[in-house]
Parts: structure tokens; sequence; C-alpha cells
């Protein structure tokens, strides 16, 4: 069974009334519950919990990490950010949900400040497939998914260039962005979901579920041998002292 665990800030959910009405048991608890409904075996951390809800043997057992942070990132302290970026290197998937694109483990494995342009307003959003073969995104009966309010989340967007884009957001004002977006870091599976505002019930919609579910399925590690790094156990003596 996947073991999956759902990290959030929770500070929004309690300082924004509009947000407390829709996820009153925070955005962790929510998602926590309809993924356990479909048979994940979850857990839920947050932001001021005691390492920050991530201690090493959490982490160990922790087949896919979703992440939902948004204007405290950097209360995130530096250790516990290298402590997860580690564990996605050696093979844990991890899901970056909405403005965790800010966020320190995130920045890490990308390597880039993950800057964006940014509306806060309450516009359309339809969240377009354009990789319709990809595993996140089967099952799905549509060719895009519409939300009537949305925040706007805009190019650029200062990441790498995706392994993999599955899906791209068009807004209402005429800005796009890349909205589905995968790589491999080390023998981790990350994806990023842009849409997941506090204040929209992005994740009660049953397309994002499905998206998310799919994504934690792609993202699970698969039982193959650990990498080997290092001196090779044929290498003779002159060999090993060159390298």
């Amino acid at each position: 069974m996947v073991r999956v665990t759902i990290w959030n800030e929770y500070h929004c959910e309690r300082d924004n009334s509009s947000a407390g009405e829709l996820y009153p048991s925070g955005i962790h608890n929510f998602i926590a519950n309809f993924l356990t409904e479909s048979g994940y075996v979850t857990t839920t951390a947050t932001l001021d919990s005691p390492e920050h809800g991530l201690p090493s043997e959490l982490l160990d057992q922790t087949d896919v990490l979703l992440w939902w942070s948004h204007n405290k990132n950097e209360l995130l302290d530096d250790s516990i950010a290298k402590r997860v970026t580690k564990r996605v290197l050696d093979g844990m998937g991890f899901i970056v949900l909405h403005s965790a694109l800010r966020s320190k483990p995130f920045q890490l494995l990308m390597g880039t400040s993950c800057r964006l342009k940014r509306r806060n307003a309450d516009e359309i959003e339809r969240v377009w497939i354009v990789d319709p073969g990809h595993q996140i995104v089967q099952n799905l009966t549509s060719e895009y998914i519409e939300f009537p309010q949305s925040q706007v989340f805009a190019e650029p967007f200062d990441i790498p260039r995706p392994d993999d884009l599955v899906l791209v957001s068009w807004n209402e004002g005429g800005e796009v962005f890349r909205s589905g977006c995968c790589w491999k870091r080390g023998n981790g599976n990350i994806f990023f979901l842009g849409p997941g505002h506090e204040t929209h019930p992005v994740y009660h919609n049953q397309d994002i579920q499905l998206i998310i579910k799919n994504a934690i399925d792609w993202a699970t590690p698969k039982n193959s041998p650990p990498v080997q790094y290092g001196k090779m156990s044929g290498a003779t003596n002159s060999e090993s002292n060159q390298n």
C-alpha cells in the first residue's frame, strides 16, 4: 500500500475565514480524507509541529510527500528542507501544490527561484490537458478543467524546463501558465500542480482529486534495485586510484 504524507503550513485556514469554511480541518486533512477513502495510507504534518512534523523516521516510511504552503515558506528550518530534498533524491515522490512552488525544498530541487507573475483576482481559469497520454491525466473525461474563480498564476515562471509538461492554464485576463509539470531529480519523481488557492474549492473538484491520485501513483518509487555509486567492486588498484 502506498504511504502518503501530506504537509501543510496550516495557517491560512485558521487566519482566513473563507479558507476555514472550505477546509475547516485544514487542507492537509481534507486531502488525507479523500486519499484514505481511495486506499492510500496517509499521515499529516504541519509547520508548527516539532521538526515541522517531518522527523527522519517518518520520511523514511513515506513513499510520496505532498506539500502545500503559502506565505510562511521562509519559516521552514533549512535543515528540514535539506532532509526532504535528500529523501527525494533517494527516491521519495514529491508533489508540490499551488503556492508551495516557493517552498524551500522545491527551490533546492529545481535550483532556481521558482518565481512567477500572479494577480489576486477571482477569474476564470481553464486548465488544459496538453499531454493526454500521460499517466497523471488518465481517466479524465474532458480536455480541460474549468474553475469559475481562481487566483491568477502566469508566465514567466522561473523553473527548469519540465521533463513532461502535462497541464497548461489559460486565465480570463489572457495569461498562460505551466500548471502541471514533471521532473526527475536523482531517484525521485516530482510533480507540480498549480491550481489550489485556499479560498477557492479547487481540492473539492473530482478531476483535481483524480489528478492528485494519479500523480501519487506516478511518483511512487518502483521496486527497482538501488543505484550504486563509488568504487566498482571489480576495479583494480590502479583504476581506483584514478577516480
